[in-house]
């Protein structure tokens, strides 16, 4: 099925309205352009929970840019996929960097360079978004400021609601149908394959089978700036972030695909984890509570296996849902 032009007006494809509206409203100070950007009652899906109406996201912009005027957010790629004709979905790798420049959540003005990778995911109905998820890794943010995780996340609320993060159950067949709705038939192979890479590998703990899904060469980008090549490293660093919730289940809530000339095939995946901090005290103290964290990874492939993954997650937000257990209490929660 063919995406009608008027879904990525006024410019020539989806890849580039993600980027050209990325530079409209950040780079170029048009935060009130974000009603031509966002549906009314759109919802952003964030790792403290949802944030509700176009109207919520851009004063949190606001308060955003004013502390970080300066913050330049390159695209390192966009993966985009149709959902019929009259939408597409958006998995867009950022990596942000610049210096804080004036008050935010976290304290008065550094000067600090500040750096991180996120990952935004828009669902595009009809020109405008009507729903997205973003992934940051914010423990790059804190550190790179100078500033204590720890000390950070005490100060942040995480949701109260009973529906979690993503506020819906996990689809019954992600290849054909997930969060952002019926995927085109078209690289089924490729989305089965991931799909059960994470269900076996990461789901289920066969870490010894990730030789079966991944390239001699692979390399990993990951939280905290890390770099991990080749097999046993991918398998020690997947069972570090695995141990603290020893019972985690890891749920694929959305896939996208697409393949270029000049990129390859590249797969976009959405994803929850949901466990017991009960393991190992990578997060101080277990306080045998439970944890949820949206995560979002990009794949590259090579002959049809991964050669490259990114991986996001917020670390911070883990933080502040242990400090939450411990009773520890947090100030009002801001768009993020």
């Amino acid at each position: 099925m063919q995406l009608k032009p008027s879904v990525y007006a006024p410019f020539d494809s989806p890849e580039e309205y993600i980027l050209g509206w990325t530079d409209l409203i950040w780079r170029d100070y048009g935060l009130g352009r974000l009603g031509e950007h966002y549906a009314d009652q759109m919802t952003v899906h964030g790792a403290y929970g949802p944030i509700r109406s176009m109207e919520t996201v851009l004063r949190g912009s606001l308060v955003k840019k004013s502390a970080f005027p300066n913050r330049v957010g390159t695209a390192e790629d966009v993966i985009c996929e149709p959902r019929g004709d009259n939408a597409f979905i958006s998995h867009h790798r950022v990596f942000h960097s610049g210096p804080q420049q004036g008050v935010w959540a976290y304290g008065p003005p550094s000067g600090r360079e500040s750096e991180s990778r996120n990952m935004a995911i828009c669902l595009v109905r009809d020109g405008l978004v009507a729903e997205e998820w973003v992934v940051r890794d914010e423990w790059r943010v804190v550190t790179t400021l100078g500033l204590d995780p720890e000390s950070i996340a005490r100060t942040l609320a995480f949701t109260d609601e009973p529906e979690g993060l993503f506020g819906t159950q996990a689809p019954a067949d992600v290849v054909c149908n997930g969060e952002s709705g019926p995927r085109p038939d078209t690289h089924r192979a490729e989305a089965e394959m991931i799909r059960d890479f994470i269900d076996t590998v990461w789901h289920a703990r066969h870490l010894e089978r990730v030789a079966d899904y991944t390239h001699r060469d692979l390399f990993l980008e990951t939280t905290r700036a890390r770099i991990r090549t080749r097999l046993g490293n991918y398998q020690s660093d997947l069972i570090q972030m695995l141990a603290p919730f020893p019972d985690a289940t890891v749920e694929v809530r959305d896939i996208a695909i697409n393949t270029a000339d000049e990129q390859g095939t590249r797969i976009g995946v959405l994803w929850r984890l949901a466990g017991t901090y009960d393991g190992a005290p990578l997060y101080g103290p277990v306080t045998n509570s439970p944890i949820e964290i949206l995560g979002a990874s990009q794949f590259l492939l090579r002959k049809g296996k991964i050669i490259h993954e990114w991986r996001v997650f917020d670390e911070i937000a883990v933080l502040a849902q242990v400090a939450k257990a411990r009773g520890d209490q947090p100030r009002a929660a801001d768009a993020r």
